[in-house]
């Protein structure tokens, strides 16, 4: 059973995961079957923090595999952006939408299939791509997002260096705009503008 599929036979394990950044307290429910279930990964907390840093303020970004809506909720209330966030897996929409009313954010769930339901375009597409979901996956949903953002958008992900992030960056260098904002045990954070 990976997070990125759906068993509706796998039983639930409710727990509770807190997160601080400065002066905004944030709490998760979690459960088994979606990624990073016991903590906040550190490649999602790097990217969300280079993100409040680094990141644009009052713009539509999309979240894309949200898992249990960290990234989504967290830019959504320190960025004041407005934020759609898609997951396959049933389960993280689920807790995504208790964790939305959790931390009294405003952002729109639902489920797609990487980019199959999105019919608008935003100003920055965000991820934490599933590594183990496949390499298919994975750059499809990096490669596919400039046709779901506007002129200027930007996409920003995190992935590791021996998942194979510099082969990425490099393909990516052929077209646009690529800088690493960030650097933290293997991890690298990255933004390609439009």
């Amino acid at each position: 059973m990976q997070y990125f599929e759906n068993n509706n036979n796998l039983k639930s394990e409710l727990r509770k995961i807190n997160y601080n950044y400065k002066d905004y307290n944030f709490s998760f429910y979690s459960d088994l079957g979606v990624f990073s279930k016991d903590k906040i990964d550190e490649g999602s907390k790097l990217l969300a923090e280079t993100y409040f840093l680094n990141g644009n303020k009052n713009i539509s970004v999309l979240d894309v595999g949200c898992g249990i809506g960290f990234l989504g909720i967290t830019i959504s209330k320190i960025m004041n952006c407005n934020v759609d966030m898609i997951d396959i897996n049933d389960r993280a929409l689920h807790l995504s939408k208790m964790n939305n009313k959790e931390n009294k954010t405003d952002c729109n769930i639902f489920k797609s299939n990487i980019y199959e339901c999105i019919n608008k375009k935003y100003d920055c597409i965000i991820t934490n791509p599933p590594i183990r979901a496949g390499k298919k996956v994975y750059l499809t949903i990096i490669n596919d997002s400039f046709n779901h953002l506007n002129e200027n958008g930007e996409l920003w992900f995190v992935m590791r260096t021996n998942h194979g992030v510099k082969t990425v960056i490099k393909n990516l260098k052929e077209k646009y705009q690529v800088d690493v904002l960030n650097k933290s045990l293997g991890f690298y954070v990255v933004r390609v503008e439009k």
